[in-house]
């Protein structure tokens, strides 16, 4: 399904997401390359929060450039399927073979500002990330590997040690937002 469809379905969970929807809304209307990151300004991802069959566990990669724990995802790179970028993204960072959707249902959505930074030795200027999050499951028992170009491990945490595992201020209120979101669903 489009992107815009699915926007219009979803239901914001707090302010964050309400503005958010907003912003991304309206950059869908005025900007027809925001699948590509040749949009310098702005440009969609697709992350992905990580958690095990009794959903007591996240999985997390540290990110080598905002040097600290952090979920998994990437930029849509011209594909439209965000859901399918988080899928490829979650494997490729993680190792994981079997990463199954909970949902293929929009979990989150997020306008993420990324501070200039340097990227395969090219510099990258600071720039807004709109993006899509989905909720997805794994085994902890699978083996997991590093992908040494983005992370440097792969762990997982408890669902509070995730939180306290970052070190970004500005992601802490998202992983707290995104494991409200989980208890929400654990009680359905």
């Amino acid at each position: 399904m489009e992107l815009k469809s699915l926007l219009s379905a979803y239901t914001p969970y707090n302010e964050q997401e309400a503005a958010d929807l907003s912003v991304i809304r309206d950059a869908l209307d005025r900007y027809p390359d925001l699948y590509e990151r040749s949009n310098l300004v702005l440009h969609l991802t697709a992350s992905s929060w990580i958690t095990n069959p009794k959903r007591d566990r996240i999985l997390m990669v540290y990110h080598n450039i905002y040097d600290s724990w952090s979920w998994t995802g990437g930029h849509a790179d011209g594909e439209q399927d965000l859901f399918a970028v988080a899928i490829r993204e979650a494997k490729e960072e993680t190792g994981l073979f079997s990463v199954q959707p909970i949902s293929d249902a929009i979990f989150s959505i997020e306008t993420l500002t990324v501070n200039a930074h340097r990227k395969r030795g090219k510099f990258v200027p600071s720039h807004l990330h709109l993006n899509v999050t989905y909720l997805l499951e794994a085994d902890e028992k699978e083996p997991l590997r590093s992908k040494p170009d983005e992370n440097s491990a792969v762990a997982w945490f408890s669902r509070e040690d995730a939180i306290a595992a970052c070190s970004e201020p500005c992601m802490i209120p998202i992983y707290r937002k995104l494991n409200e979101k989980l208890d929400a669903l654990c009680e359905n």
